[in-house]
This record gives structure tokens, sequence and C-alpha cells, in this order.
């Protein structure tokens, strides 16, 4: 494979448990697009459409990124949360009830952690 991919930004990745990783975030992410988070739980989902347990995936990712996975889906669930405030008409309320939140107060307490 050429090395000069990169320019073009298509990367080789060697590492078989990095390209696990970045498929963890990938399928996280693709919840969150689709607004199925309430539809399944994530560890169940991870595990199921990756084919390993999820204990091995939260240990994976950990060991790779320095965060847990459950920190990576606030940070990610915050980031659209912000999406839908700017792209659509929905209320907090509804906003909070697509992204599997309790309530707009436990939405709004994730993006104050996340400013701090």
């Amino acid at each position: 494979m050429p090395k000069n991919l990169g320019r073009y930004g298509i990367h080789i990745i060697d590492d078989q448990k990095l390209e696990l990783v970045e498929r963890i975030k990938d399928s996280i992410t693709e919840m969150l697009a689709y607004d199925t988070i309430q539809l399944y739980k994530i560890s169940s989902y991870l595990a199921d459409k990756l084919n390993y347990s999820y204990s091995y995936l939260s240990n994976l990712f950990s060991e790779a990124t320095y965060t847990s996975i459950e920190n990576f889906i606030i940070l990610k669930k915050v980031d659209r949360a912000k999406e839908l405030m700017a792209e659509t008409n929905l209320t907090l309320t509804e906003i909070a009830f697509r992204l599997n939140y309790s309530s707009v107060a436990h939405l709004s307490g994730q993006f104050k952690k996340q400013r701090d």
C-alpha cells in the first residue's frame, strides 16, 4: 500500500485493537445520530454489534483512550444535544428524551460537567 494515502485522509490501521476502538466510537456516534440510544442498553448494543463482551470492549477502550466508554458517551451526547438545539425547534425536554436523559436537569448537569 502506498505511503502517500495519508494526504487523502486514508490511513492504514495496523493495530486491530485501535481499529476496534474506532468501531466502538463509530457505533456510539451512529447510535446517537439515528436517535436510537433510548431503544437499547449501550453495553448490550455494543457487545452485539461488535461481537465482543462489553467488559472486553470497555477495558480495551479505556486502555487505548485513557477514558471510559461512559465518559465518551457523555461527551457525544452533549455534542448531539448542541446540534439538536442549533438545528431543530425541539424543546430541551424533547432533546433530553431523545438522548435518554431522565430529565432536563440531568442533561443540564452534563453540560455543566463538561464545562468544568
